[in-house]
């Protein structure tokens, strides 16, 4: 089954790999590999950090030596994309390297190798599916393609309300409860997003997720399925249902 599933990946890969510049950037799990130049993302657009941040760069510089500024390249991009709505453009990451004196090249590295600094504009729910093997083979390309077409739009498109766009996160940390999605809310500002999970979902729950975040609800996130606590097995343990032994020969009250 692995065998097919490698293969059926490796065939769109090689399908993507067919298509112009302009349709293959976004068909990967980083949305952009590479950047291509538009109106509102270009590197001769003018960008500064705020009167207002510039006192929070400098404090974030405080907490590294001055020969190691370039230790602050994660926290100040973080910086720069709440600032500029929740996303980073290119302009932005050249500003970052300029403050810890590094080629924009460095900075480049590391916005492209994390999912969280999103190169493109998002949505104020960026609904990110874990792609990696166990949510793979536990139906994520099918959670995937609910979220699309009910929503009617192409992985790293915005919808034309501007409230919802659908990305890719490798490994989230909850195979256990494979598959799963990350929504990232910036709905409250992109100074107070949150990154909030929801496992064991399926194309239906998914759907449901979609339209209660429309209306303005906050579903629970964690597991979906009612007959599981958190990562606990469905049903309940059938394993170690009593108190743990104390180790032999160790006085545990004299501890």
């Amino acid at each position: 089954m692995l065998a097919r599933l490698a293969a059926k990946r490796l065939l769109e890969i090689r399908q993507v790999l067919r298509q112009p510049p302009s349709q293959a950037s976004r068909s990967f799990s980083t949305a952009l590999n590479y950047h291509l130049d538009s109106p509102d993302n270009k590197p001769d657009l003018p960008w500064e950090f705020s009167e207002a941040n510039k006192s929070k760069v400098k404090e974030i510089l405080s907490y590294y030596p001055s020969n190691y500024k370039q230790s602050a390249v994660i926290p100040l991009l973080d910086l720069a994309q709440q600032q500029h709505g929740g996303w980073l453009p290119v302009s932005a990451m050249n500003a970052v390297a300029k403050v810890i004196e590094v080629a924009p090249i460095r900075v480049y590295e590391v916005a492209t190798f994390y999912s969280m600094f999103n190169r493109a504009k998002v949505g104020k729910y960026h609904l990110l599916v874990c792609g990696t093997t166990p949510c793979m083979i536990r139906g994520s390309r099918d959670i995937e393609s609910a979220l699309l077409d009910h929503l009617g739009v192409k992985r790293g498109e915005v919808t034309k309300d501007g409230l919802f766009s659908v990305g890719e996160m490798e490994c989230m940390g909850c195979c256990v409860n494979a598959p799963m999605i990350t929504v990232a809310d910036y709905s409250n500002g992109s100074e107070g997003y949150t990154y909030n999970y929801f496992e064991d979902v399926t194309p239906e729950k998914v759907v449901e997720i979609v339209e209660k975040l429309r209306k303005g609800e906050k579903p629970p996130h964690g597991t979906q399925n009612p007959k599981r606590i958190k990562c606990g097995p469905e049903g309940g343990n059938t394993t170690l249902l009593s108190e743990p032994k104390p180790p032999q020969f160790r006085d545990l009250d004299a501890c």
